[in-house]
């Protein structure tokens, strides 16, 4: 669908990884800027990402606001501003039980971690990311709790992390997903040989659409960024989806624009476009 030249958006929905950030991990003076352009005209910001809410404070404070974040790939809806967590899904224990039986069967070897959820994205209360022995993160994750594979399994969680160093997320994800099917929603963020698992029926589009039906915006008043498969079902959903020039081809393929890459001011060139015309 093609944007209105004449109408504002209502609100822009932004991936993190890869299109609000630089390859340094930082947000341009120039981005920055773009959406502040976007806010100062009256259009919503929200985030929407695979990070957990614990990785998003960061973010906020580049940004120098702190909008909704969608995280989780849709699992979580996280209020940075007050460091309350809206909204939950979670797989069952028996649904992570059933999950781990097929990654053992179909890709041996391969490494478990979960992301839990507590009240707050720094509840230390609740170990947020429990890996499974021997698991190889794919970044860096100072966060990590180690645990027996029964404790991994034994709690409700809104993600579970398949690890295969030297794999390719993309065949991994091929490997799986005959047999996974609608069990659980499978993507991937970094074809570093990682999968995340959530919910079924659980994408980055869904949490956007919890977020905007209480304001009474409809997907078509939305431009959404994103770089990666995890962000196909939001670019396709909403009303403008903007691939970055970065993108994986898939993402490239499905967009209706396509713009410059995360390291050359990608989402601020559309911004700028739309906003200071």
């Amino acid at each position: 669908m093609a944007l209105p030249q004449h109408r504002i958006p209502a609100l822009i929905a932004s991936d993190v990884d890869g299109t609000l950030l630089d390859d340094s991990e930082n947000i341009t003076d120039r981005t920055r800027a773009a959406v502040h352009a976007a806010i100062d005209a009256g259009s919503g910001f929200v985030l929407a990402t695979g990070r957990p809410p614990r990785w998003i404070r960061p973010v906020v404070d580049a940004l120098g606001f702190a909008p909704m974040a969608v995280c989780a790939n849709g699992a979580v809806l996280y209020d940075p501003a007050t460091d309350r967590v809206i909204s939950a899904r979670t797989l069952s224990a028996d649904t992570l039980v059933k999950l781990a039986e097929v990654v053992g069967r179909v890709i041996p070897g391969a490494g478990l971690a979960v992301e839990r959820i507590g009240e707050s994205a720094h509840d230390a209360a609740t170990p947020q990311f429990v890996s499974s022995p021997g698991y190889e993160h794919a970044w860096l994750n100072p966060d990590n709790t180690e645990v027996s594979l029964a404790d991994l399994l034994s709690q409700p969680a809104i993600k579970l992390l398949i690890r295969k160093a030297g794999a390719t997320s993309a065949d991994m994800a091929a490997q799986l997903t005959p047999h996974i099917g609608t069990a659980a929603e499978m993507t991937y963020s970094t074809n570093n040989g990682l999968i995340e698992v959530v919910p079924a029926g659980i994408t980055k589009a869904s949490g956007l659409e919890e977020v905007i039906a209480p304001l009474g915006i409809g997907v078509e008043e939305v431009v959404a960024f994103g770089d990666m498969p995890n962000d196909l079902p939001m670019l396709v959903r909403a009303g403008h989806g903007v691939a970055m020039g970065n993108a994986h081809p898939e993402v490239l393929a499905a967009a209706a624009e396509i713009t410059a890459p995360n390291t050359d001011d990608g989402l601020a060139r559309v911004l700028e476009r739309i906003f200071l015309r």
